[in-house]
């Protein structure tokens, strides 16, 4: 009968050929991806500006910080950018003109927000959208260091009387070009990412919105069209959808500032636990998530 210590033994090298032997294989699909997806140096026309300047009013001031999905890469005119997009949609909600900055970089990871925002915040913004993630994951960024990050971003925006609104890390595992198992690697900790980022922002006095769930069934379902040249960035139609998830937040965090926030206690039908709320975002496409505290409601924007 073998001895236990060697059956111990036994068993560590297994488990250690095996995992050595899967971080090999998602490593080899990783190069493969990246010479699949393919980059290009080209960037979209600045979407910096007035929007709606035949528009009377003091113009509403929005800084989009972030990543390539926020920058809108891929895209060929400034007005099929996510930041023109938020500048044309909330000029027509809100009836007013809208002076937009975007600082997002193409390549960023949340430890270059600060950098970011050191630059636009002389924009004096009324609020700060922000879409990151992507990167963490694949520059292998441990989740709950993003997340810490992202949280001090936005407590530190919130503290300056700025609202702030998060999109979350997108399901990577819906790109085509990634084969298995890094498909399955991708999704798993691009989700884990987005519900930590939900509870930090939510904690911090920010808003998350869920990208991954909503934007994973509509990519799925019409690929061809939500996908750009690259297969890995979104393409105009993409960014479109992704903007008509964020703009009713963004909508609601500046109608909220100027009017003066609801008492959060005044709608308890709709709290739950913060971890509980970031899990059903996660689950449920289109979800906003507004904490205070260890609490949260979640707001269905779309489905």
């Amino acid at each position: 009968m073998p001895k236990p210590t060697k059956v111990a033994t036994t068993a560590l090298v297994g488990s250690t050929a095996a995992l050595t032997g899967f971080y090999g294989t998602v490593l080899a699909e990783a190069v493969l991806a990246r010479k699949a997806i393919g980059v290009t140096d080209e960037r979209p026309p600045s979407p910096d500006g007035l929007y709606g300047d035949d528009l009377l009013g003091e113009p509403v001031r929005v800084l989009v910080a972030g990543d390539s999905a926020a920058v809108g890469y891929g895209t060929e005119r400034a007005d099929q950018t996510p930041p023109g997009l938020i500048g044309i949609g909330l000029t027509h909600v809100l009836g007013a003109p809208v002076d937009v900055r975007s600082v997002a970089v193409v390549g960023a990871v949340t430890a270059d927000l600060p950098a970011q925002l050191e630059l636009g915040l002389e924009h004096k913004p009324d609020v700060v959208v922000i879409v990151v993630g992507a990167n963490d994951v694949t520059h292998r960024v441990r989740p709950g260091l993003a997340a810490r990050q992202l949280g001090e971003v936005v407590r530190d925006l919130t503290a300056r009387d700025i609202e702030v609104v998060v999109g979350t890390c997108p399901d990577l595992g819906l790109v085509r070009p990634l084969q298995q198992p890094l498909r399955w690697y991708a999704h798993r900790i691009s989700t884990r990412l987005a519900k930590l980022q939900t509870v930090a922002v939510a904690r911090n006095g920010g808003r998350a919105v869920s990208l991954g769930e909503l934007l994973g069934r509509l990519f799925l379902e019409h690929h061809d069209v939500m996908f750009g040249a690259d297969r890995f960035h979104p393409s105009a139609t993409g960014y479109a959808n992704m903007v008509g998830v964020l703009l009713p937040a963004i909508t609601g965090a500046l109608r909220e500032h100027e009017t003066g926030r609801v008492p959060f206690f005044d709608v308890p039908r709709d709290l739950m636990p913060l971890g509980a709320a970031a899990a059903q975002a996660s689950h449920e496409s289109g979800t906003e998530v507004v904490g205070a505290g260890r609490w949260a409601t979640v707001r269905r924007r779309r489905g």
